[in-house]
This record gives structure tokens, sequence and C-alpha cells, in this order.
């Protein structure tokens, strides 16, 4: 999924305690106006990007259905215990930000069995190839 937004869940920020300028704005955080044409060269490809916004949640225990509702109507389209910060992090050093995500899973209580993270860790691991492919895409048209 490229990350177009998200949505802080975590109950705290990276820049609490930063005593230089941390009120910085989030709203261009992520580089959107790449999206439409990595889509296009993944499609080529065969694979499919879709858009969406990310809520970040602190973990390490995955949500339960109601907080999965919640995040639902709050706009978000998956959940994540990473990205959120790093990302707020990397605006605050002036660094750029296109977030890909990965999705491992189906929400919690959404899918017939309940999650285990073995099995996560082992569709993360045969997603590496379909999300490496997209780099190359992202780096070209990002230069």
């Amino acid at each position: 999924m490229w990350v177009s937004d998200h949505l802080n869940m975590t109950g705290t920020n990276p820049l609490l305690g930063v005593r230089k300028n941390p009120f910085i704005d989030l709203s261009h955080l992520y580089k959107n106006q790449l999206f439409a044409e990595l889509k296009r060269q993944g499609e080529r490809n065969g694979l499919v990007l879709n858009k969406g916004v990310l809520a970040g949640v602190l973990g390490p225990s995955y949500e339960t259905p109601a907080e999965v509702r919640v995040f639902r109507a709050l706009g978000a389209d998956a959940v994540s215990m990473s990205t959120v910060n790093e990302t707020i992090m990397a605006k605050y050093l002036g660094l750029e930000v296109a977030g890909l995500s990965f999705l491992a899973n189906a929400a919690a209580g959404m899918g017939e069995i309940p999650l285990d993270h073995s099995d996560v860790l082992k569709a993360g691991q045969t997603g590496v190839e379909q999300l490496l492919s997209f780099l190359p895409g992202l780096l070209d048209i990002w230069s």
C-alpha cells in the first residue's frame, strides 16, 4: 500500500521533549505525487499498488476488532506498529518521505482464523520480493 497519510494513534510523538521547533506542519508529509507513476510501473509488472491511510499503533499486540472498526470509521485503511513515528521524525529532520507498506495480514477479527505472528512473518518473507520490485521504479521517478 502507498501510504497517502496517517493517523497517529500511538499516544506519543517522537518530537516530545525536542526543544528546537517541534511544531512542524505534517499536512504534506508523504510525496503523493509519485504514486500514479509508481502504480503504472507496478501494473506493467503485474503488481498491484493501492493507496491508503495508515493508522499507527504502539503494539506489540495486534489490534482488537473494536479498534479496527474505530480506525476504519476514522478513515484508516491499514494498521501498522511502525512507520508513523519514523515518518514524523524524518519530516522533522528535513527528509522527504514516500511511504510503502506491505500488508502482511488481515485486520484482527476480520479473517477466519486468529492472527499468529509466525504467519505474519512468513507473509512478510514472501512479500519482500514484491516490495523490492517497486524500489527501482520509485527511485527512477523520484530522481
